[in-house]
């Protein structure tokens, strides 16, 4: 018996010996590489994520400002002064170029560092930033005094307030207790008066503009012509009609703007500057203040929370480096829900024909070479191809055929929306055409066969039982081609999108769709900011801040697609069939 077993246990093979002498497995070494690979795509990501959240919600947060005094025998002077005001940003080693030899081998670390100031008052100063020596700083005080305005015009205003000087009353100084108590209530005066003007003019206004814009082709047109018949002659009587009951609507309207407009530059602050310099500016410039330097934790977070709102939805000012971005996130919106619109259908299309009608053969193979190779075209080249096709010739031609009385002036013949959106849907739609074809493959065969024996026609077959359940994968195609389209610039910039669009493509004017105007998105907004603005540093902040709301709208466009990718999933799940 032991020899039988002897010999059962020479005849049992035995395991192979590692491939490697380390006694790991073969391949195991791969797998270490490529979780480390990972890991480190990952951890990339992660710290450019933070950073670009860093930066984009430190804009927001209402800092102490300074008051830097400098040593009298330092190198540094700012204004003929030794005072600075403004908030220190950063700190950091200065340019060993720009050191003098006396800074390089002086035993003070300081001597070769440097401080970053916001300044403000760019009106005052004709700059926003400034760096100084840190060697050369003798004292940093935070004044409670000091008031922080943001403006119109020019940027920040950082001063020292002197007193107001009101239209019907008698000044009032800065010492005075009923002075911060009055500013507040004159502020929001001024900026419901605002909202008041805005509303007459982007609406009321607005409105009249366009139909007196719409009856001045008319009467282009009818000035064009050698000789009237009577019937275009009472229609140009109706148009000149017409535009005398506009200009009554007009006119009391503009005149009510420009009431308000001079009640603006009624009171006015007087403030001091770091510098001795006594400035005025009227409270109409003013959006909003607050004294930085005396704000609670508390008192800080809420100011935080104001100015992301403000940021949000307000307008752009001052070459885009101030104010809000709310046109370019509605414009970023609606110009991917028109992308997706038109690419799902003809992606989808093509796909149940190259999948389930067509006969497979060189021809189609062919095709689908030709559309893997069409997603790799760069970008530009098809907002090329948008320009010359869909503004050009269609635009050129519907102009044409229903525009043809504002001729010259060209109305679809002209970059818009419409077009930056189907221009986007070209270049997205061999994604949407190969995830569906792979969403249609996975389909089991045996759904198509059992409804074809219970009698079901092929198309009705796929429009109930193929497309439900391959819905999932198709929209996984839908979100893919979002975050492409979301975030590309380079075509745009050809068919549509500009750095300030007055008008929204929405908007409560009829027909309320706009198709044919031109708008902002916030990937040129970053463009923009970061290459094209005239203060490069006050741009910065913009351009983080920007950056995030830019990945936060793509990642809330994904996550809408994604959820109901997984509600369909659930549905239509392939082991119910």
């Amino acid at each position: 018996m032991k020899q039988v077993d002897d010999h059962a246990a020479q005849s049992t093979p035995r395991p192979s010996a590692p491939a490697s002498g380390s006694g790991r497995p073969a391949g195991e070494t791969y797998v270490w590489v490529t979780g480390m690979g990972l890991t480190v795509g990952l951890t990339m990501i992660v710290l450019l994520l933070a950073l670009v959240v860093y930066n984009g919600v430190s804009v927001f947060w209402p800092r102490h400002v300074a008051l830097v005094e400098f040593q009298d025998d330092g190198a540094t002077r700012f204004r003929d002064g030794t005072r600075a005001l403004g908030v220190i940003l950063i700190e950091q080693d200065r340019d060993m170029r720009d050191l003098t030899p006396e800074q390089r081998d002086s035993p003070n670390p300081a001597d070769r560092r440097e401080k970053q100031l916001f300044l403000g008052n760019r009106d005052a100063f004709g700059q926003s930033f400034a760096y100084f020596s840190a060697g050369d700083i003798e004292r940093v005080s935070y004044p409670e005094e000091v008031i922080r305005a943001e403006r119109m015009e020019w940027g920040d205003a950082i001063f020292f307030p002197i007193r107001l000087e009101l239209q019907d009353a008698d000044p009032i100084e800065a010492d005075d207790p009923a002075f911060d108590s009055t500013l507040h209530k004159l502020v929001d005066e001024v900026n419901a008066r605002r909202a008041a003007i805005t509303r007459i003019e982007r609406h009321a206004i607005g409105q009249i503009n366009l139909q007196m814009r719409d009856l001045e082709l008319e009467e282009r047109f009818y000035s064009r012509q050698d000789a009237l018949t009577p019937e275009q002659q009472a229609a140009r009587d109706s148009v000149r009609d017409r535009m005398e009951q506009l200009r009554a609507k007009y006119e009391p309207l503009a005149a009510e703007a420009a009431a308000l407009r001079a009640k603006q530059e009624e009171n006015r602050l007087v403030y001091r500057l770091v510098t001795g310099d006594e400035r005025s500016m009227p409270l109409g410039q003013v959006v909003h203040y607050y004294y930085p330097n005396r704000l609670t934790l508390a008192g800080r977070a809420r100011l935080f929370a104001g100015h992301i709102w403000g940021f949000l939805s307000g307008y752009p000012r001052e070459a885009n480096t101030e104010g809000g971005i709310f046109p370019a996130i509605f414009g970023t919106f609606v110009m991917t829900l028109l992308m997706s619109v038109a690419v799902m259908p003809f992606g989808i299309m093509a796909a149940i024909y190259l999948r389930e009608y067509a006969k497979q053969g060189p021809l189609v193979r062919a095709v689908r070479i030709a559309i893997n190779n069409l997603a790799g075209v760069p970008s530009i080249v098809f907002g090329i191809f948008g320009l010359g096709f869909f503004v050009y010739f269609v635009g050129g031609n519907i102009d044409r055929v229903f525009y043809d009385r504002a001729l010259p002036t060209p109305t679809f013949g002209t970059p818009g929306i419409l077009w930056a959106a189907l221009t986007l849907a070209l270049m997205t739609v061999p994604v949407v055409i190969v995830a569906t074809e792979e969403a249609l493959a996975a389909v089991p065969r045996g759904v198509r066969e059992g409804s074809l024996a219970c009698g079901a026609s092929k198309w009705q077959t796929i429009r109930y039982l193929v497309l439900p359940a391959s819905a999932p994968g198709i929209l996984t195609g839908l979100v893919l081609a979002m975050a492409r389209g979301a975030g590309e610039v380079a075509p745009l910039m050809l068919v549509g999108v500009v750095a300030l669009a007055p008008n929204l493509p929405v908007d409560a004017i009829f027909p309320f769709i706009h198709l044919e105007r031109k708008f902002m998105h916030l990937g040129f907004h970053i463009y923009d900011l970061g290459f094209q603005s005239p203060d490069s540093e006050a741009a910065k902040p913009m351009v983080f801040a920007t950056t995030l709301v830019l990945i936060l709208l793509v990642v809330v466009l994904n996550l809408l697609a994604i959820l109901v990718r997984n509600h369909l999933r659930k549905k239509y799940a392939t082991d119910k069939f």
